[in-house]
């Protein structure tokens, strides 16, 4: 009886083995700036369940993950909305050899949660900007916040409405004071806005008013014991099926 037992152990362990997320199956942490959450949302069980690894991502603003990062929070992989952020975690010596890519690009725009076009210029902004703030992420540390101060500066607008400014932790948190309709504007992300159906995009800015925007993703050092699992997420989120994914949610390819 005890043969059958143990045979019956062996079979069990066997089946198990062969059974794909199961055995071997690991685990890959991502810190990825707040503005992916909608996108990477729907990627993550895409890849999970081809690959049997389990993803766990903390959404923050990107100066924010950094800091952890750069402070040891451990983590495998680290995308920034920003590529400064990217720069110095990799000037830190964080960075696995080769695995940095630039993954996407975004665009920026105004929201309300009225459908009516804005001008961009002043008067018209403070017309709108009675009912309360505009919404803006951290102006000085997040990316989001930084490119849009840019854009407000190129346009000659910031030092009249650097007084309106509600500054928020993150682009999402910017995005839901105007979602929820605690301020009549706000600057996000073309992405924010596919994200959230109570705004409207009012107005756009000129790709030329502010820096670039580029998101680089890249497995961090402290990833070694996962290395072929989070090489292998990369290579996911950056090919074609995530790319779909990515561009239903409103963002672009780097090039762009």
């Amino acid at each position: 009886m005890m043969d059958v037992f143990k045979r019956f152990g062996r079979a069990c362990a066997l089946a198990l083995a062969l059974v794909p997320g199961v055995a071997g199956a690991g685990e890959v942490t991502v810190f990825a700036a707040a503005s992916l959450k909608t996108a990477l949302d729907e990627i993550t069980p895409l890849w999970e369940a081809q690959s049997g690894d389990r993803v766990l991502v903390s959404y923050a603003g990107s100066s924010a993950l950094a800091r952890q990062i750069l402070a040891g929070a451990p983590a495998d992989v680290f995308i920034s909305a920003n590529v400064g952020w990217m720069d110095a975690v990799e000037e830190a010596g964080l960075l696995q050899a080769g695995t940095r890519r630039d993954l996407l690009g975004n665009r920026l725009v105004m929201v309300s949660p009225e459908a009516a076009p804005l001008a961009l210029e002043g008067d018209a902004i403070r017309a709108r900007l009675t009912r309360g703030p505009l919404a803006m992420a951290l102006v000085d540390a997040v990316p989001v916040g930084i490119y849009g101060k840019q854009a407000l500066r190129a346009l000659g607008l910031w030092d009249g409405l650097a007084p309106y400014v509600a500054e928020a932790a993150n682009a999402r948190a910017a995005l839901a004071l105007v979602a929820l309709g605690e301020a009549p504007l706000g600057i996000v992300y073309a992405s924010d806005a596919v994200a959230e159906a109570r705004v409207h995009v009012v107005a756009r800015f000129a790709a030329t008013s502010h820096d670039p925007i580029i998101y680089p993703a890249a497995a961090l050092s402290t990833a070694a014991e996962t290395a072929a699992e989070t090489v292998a997420f990369l290579d996911f989120v950056s090919g074609p099926e995530a790319r779909a994914v990515f561009a239903r949610n409103g963002f672009e390819g780097p090039e762009s």
